[in-house]
């Protein structure tokens, strides 16, 4: 067992957890969003996120509503959704999670996600305060998550799936939202985190306009 603290957050990583183990400890958290999980084969990594994690999950969630709003571009937010799949062995509860335009429309008003049958999500943001304890890009990959932004140490980053692995999109941008360049989402993240609200959300509007 390997367990980080700080006064951050914590994070605790098991090894020869069984899938009936992960299932049942979803079940006796019920419905409340702390700890979160992460399950890939027999390693069980068991997150309770700082408040300063929380508020970089929020505002990117908010960034990303408010870009998509302004392009006309529909979106259905999953949140920190369980997402998983037994016959993987696999399940990950992100910080965030989106569906765009189709698939969008196709989860709206859908109960449970059930991805034996259902897409995965077309994004999902991680968010690493502390060193991660367990390499979440592979479990993200084998269950087919497209593009992945992760703000960690100070950076951001987005990564695409390209041959089965994910390569850091330098220069061209987001998948799903191509204005968005990784330089852009770590100064529109750092404004959301620094400037009065009305204020961030006017320049992330102004912004979407002179980028369409």
């Amino acid at each position: 067992m390997e367990t980080l603290k700080s006064p951050l957050e914590q994070k605790v990583l098991l090894e020869n957890v069984s899938w009936e183990t992960y299932e049942r400890l979803l079940a006796e958290r019920e419905e409340r969003r702390k700890p979160r999980f992460f399950y890939d084969q027999g390693v069980l990594e068991i997150v309770s996120p700082s408040t300063e994690h929380e508020a970089l999950s929020r505002t990117v969630a908010l960034l990303v509503q408010l870009l998509t709003a302004e392009l006309g571009i529909d979106l259905f937010s999953a949140g920190s959704t369980t997402f998983r799949r037994e016959d993987l062995e696999r399940g990950f509860e992100p910080d965030e999670s989106f569906y765009f335009a189709e698939n969008a429309g196709r989860l709206r008003g859908k109960g449970d996600i059930d991805l034996s049958i259902d897409p995965p999500p077309d994004l999902v943001v991680e968010i690493d305060v502390t060193s991660p304890s367990l390499n979440k890009l592979p479990m993200y990959a084998r269950l087919g998550v497209s593009e992945i932004w992760r703000l960690a140490e100070g950076r951001a980053e987005i990564l695409l799936k390209a041959n089965g692995d994910y390569e850091a999109s330098l220069v061209k941008g987001s998948g799903v939202l191509p204005s968005v360049t990784s330089e852009a989402l770590g100064r529109l993240v750092e404004e959301g985190l620094t400037l009065e609200h009305p204020v961030w959300v006017r320049r992330i509007r102004e912004w979407a306009r002179s980028n369409r």
